[in-house]
């Protein structure tokens, strides 16, 4: 299964870090990443609406749609793990994680996706939220392969 993050705007000091964990989760998962263009102006829906198309200009049809805003749903990381694994296994060619800009997603790009996930409940920048979504992919990489990373109780 392919995993695609569509991520407005580019990593920024977290780069390296983001780097490291994508190679790893990269490990596991079929990995893409796309940055898109960030809009500009003073009129979050109007920001919002552009950076929406430019989000949907690099979704393929086939993939499951998550968007990552902090009213969506909470996983643990087992969780997250089992909920990966049961994508895998319908007809579903991959999963898009959506990850909006400054003023979050577009509330009908929202409506457009099947989950919404939360990373926190506080706002993260975009560049937090790749990193922490990188990092659980990782994880639920070796959840699923029964290796030794992850602490927690399965």
């Amino acid at each position: 299964m392919k995993i695609s993050v569509v991520v407005v705007g580019k990593a920024g000091l977290l780069g390296p870090a983001i780097g490291e964990y994508e190679a790893r989760a990269a490990r596991y998962w079929r990995m893409e990443v796309a940055e898109v263009r960030q809009a500009r102006g003073k009129a979050a829906a109007e920001v919002m609406r552009r950076e929406a198309a430019n989000i949907r200009a690099r979704l393929r049809p086939g993939f499951d749609r998550v968007a990552v805003t902090r009213e969506g749903r909470r996983f643990t990381s087992p969780e997250l793990a089992r909920w990966l694994e049961g994508v895998a296994r319908t007809p579903a060619k991959g999963v898009h994680f959506l990850v909006g800009g400054a003023f979050g997603l577009d509330p009908g790009l929202k409506d457009e996706c099947g989950l919404r996930l939360s990373l926190s409940s506080v706002t993260l920048p975009h560049d937090f939220a790749r990193l922490v979504l990188a990092e659980q992919f990782y994880r639920a990489g070796t959840i699923l392969g029964n290796q030794p990373y992850h602490k927690g109780s399965r």
